[in-house]
């Protein structure tokens, strides 16, 4: 149990690659280093995927690439019942990064979701997100207003959800990213080498795919409720 504790440490540790000398010194962690290289793979592999595109003539990668963006498109499109639309591309990004990163461990690289920074900043984004959707969707005044309905006792736990929603996102993501590596950790320990290998597809592929699922899931379906009368 001792080399879980110290595993789980390593894991929850933060280390600094290297410090940006302006401002005092601004450390760059590893999370943020590897959200880099995701950002500079998806950038490369867009450039790659978007060539020869043809309206006429599709080849096979054009039409792959367009059945599976016009399926995430769809998704949200039933999610958010039509509403919305301006935001849809956000979401299929966000979602990308969270199943890029929760997948990334398996060529060595620590997912970025491991990082309760992360996690946190992603909740945050789409906190902030769900909030200007239901301002520019009911004005300020009706924004404001919704927080007393359907009756005015409400309005105090109305407000509370506005710091519930994150940190639910947050908790959710990073909890079940942390809670797979604990797992595949004790299965080490009590089990031969072969068997975590099976769990490793499971909780590495399988589950790090749902959990980037579940976090643009919640995030529209909050701004289907923000943006609704």
């Amino acid at each position: 149990m001792d080399a879980l504790v110290d595993n789980l440490l390593e894991e929850l540790n933060c280390e600094t690659v290297f410090t940006i000398p302006l401002f005092g010194g601004i450390p760059v962690t590893e999370s943020v280093v590897v959200t880099w290289i995701i950002m500079a793979a998806v950038f490369l592999l867009c450039i790659v995927l978007v060539r020869n595109l043809s309206v006429e003539h599709p080849g096979r990668k054009q039409l792959a690439l367009e059945s599976a963006v016009g399926g995430i498109y769809n998704f949200f499109d039933d999610v958010m019942t039509g509403g919305g639309k301006e935001y849809y591309f956000y979401l299929m990004a966000v979602a990308v990064y969270i199943g890029i990163s929760n997948l990334i461990g398996l060529i060595g690289f620590k997912p970025p979701t491991k990082d309760l920074n992360v996690t946190a900043a992603l909740a945050v984004m789409s906190i902030v997100l769900i909030e200007i959707s239901g301002i520019r969707s009911k004005g300020g005044a009706g924004w404001l207003k919704s927080f007393a309905q359907p009756i005015a006792i409400v309005l105090p736990i109305n407000i509370l959800e506005i710091f519930i929603k994150p940190l639910s996102l947050c908790m959710r993501l990073f909890g079940n990213v942390l809670g797979s590596f604990v797992i595949m950790e004790l299965l080490k320990l009590v089990v031969p080498a072969v068997i975590p290998v099976v769990f490793s597809c499971y909780f590495d592929i399988f589950d790090g795919l749902i959990q980037a699922y579940v976090f643009v899931f919640l995030t529209a379906l909050f701004m289907k409720e923000a943006m609704e009368d």
